[in-house]
C-alpha cells in the first residue's frame, strides 16, 4: 500500500479513536450503501479478526452504521449512529466470526430491503483507507479511494468492448479495470476507475447496452 504524504498516513479527519477501525470501517460501509443505491431497510454485518475482537472499543459498529446511513467519517452523528437507525426502523444485525482471513480488518455486510439484496466484503488497510475484496460472491480487489464503477453483466463476447465504446464516445478515461466472473457463460463483474466524472447520461446509456443487468457508479467524498 502506498502513501502519498504524511496525512495518508494519518488518516482522514474522522469520528473515533482509529483510522483503521473507525474511519476505514465507515468507508466500506459508505461504499455499501452507495453500490446498494438506497438506504437498506436491513443490514448483516459480520466481522472478523481485529475487528471481531474490538469492534465496541474501538467504535467499529457504530462506524459501520454510520457509513449505511452515508455519514461522512467526521459527522458527529456517527456517535448516535445506531440509535438513529433503529428510530429510522433499520434492522442492524452484528456476527462475530472467528473464521480466519486474509486480513484482520475484514467486515461482510449483506444489505437487503423488499426487492433488492447486496453483499459487499471490504478490508481496512490503514490511514483510513480501504479495499474491496468481493461484490455479490465476485472476488476482486481493487481501492474504494477513488470515484468508480460498477457494471453486473452477462458473460457474453463484446460486451466490454461496448461498455467502452459508451465511454469513449463521451471522452472518459480508464484509469483501471477489473472484470470477473464466477464462471463461464455466466454473470460477470465490472469495475472502472475512471480518470473523469460519469454522469447520469453515461450510466443510462451503458444501462441500455444488450447484456446489461445492474450499472452502479459511486464518488467518494
Amino acid at each position: 500500500m502506498k502513501y502519498h504524504s504524511v496525512f495518508d498516513i494519518i488518516g482522514p479527519i474522522m469520528v473515533g479513536p482509529s483510522s483503521s477501525h473507525t474511519a476505514g470501517a465507515a468507508r466500506i460501509s459508505k461504499i455499501a450503501r452507495g453500490l446498494f443505491g438506497k438506504q437498506p431497510k436491513k443490514a448483516t454485518i459480520t466481522l472478523y479478526g481485529s475487528f471481531a475482537k474490538t469492534y465496541q472499543g474501538h467504535g467499529t459498529d457504530v462506524a459501520i452504521v454510520g457509513g449505511l446511513l452515508d455519514f461522512d467519517t467526521n459527522d458527529r452523528r456517527i456517535i448516535d449512529s445506531k440509535v438513529i437507525a433503529k428510530d429510522m426502523g433499520i434492522d442492524i444485525k452484528f456476527v462475530i466470526s472467528d473464521e480466519e482471513t486474509d486480513h484482520p480488518n475484514t467486515a461482510r455486510i449483506f444489505l437487503e430491503d423488499e426487492n433488492d439484496q447486496f453483499e459487499i466484503v471490504g478490508v481496512s488497510v490503514g490511514g483510513g483507507k480501504v479495499k474491496i475484496t468481493e461484490i455479490n460472491g465476485f472476488k476482486i480487489r481493487f481501492s474504494g479511494n477513488s470515484p468508480f464503477m460498477l457494471v453486473i453483466h452477462e458473460d457474453r463476447f463484446g460486451v466490454i468492448a461496448s461498455i467502452a465504446n459508451v465511454l469513449g464516445l463521451y471522452k472518459i478515461n480508464i484509469g483501471y479495470m477489473e472484470v470477473a466472473r464466477k464462471e463461464k457463460g455466466s454473470l460477470a463483474l465490472m469495475v472502472m476507475e475512471t480518470d473523469q466524472p460519469v454522469d447520469n447520461k453515461v450510466i443510462q446509456d451503458i444501462k441500455n447496452l444488450p447484456y446489461v443487468k445492474r450499472v452502479a457508479i459511486l464518488k467518494i467524498s
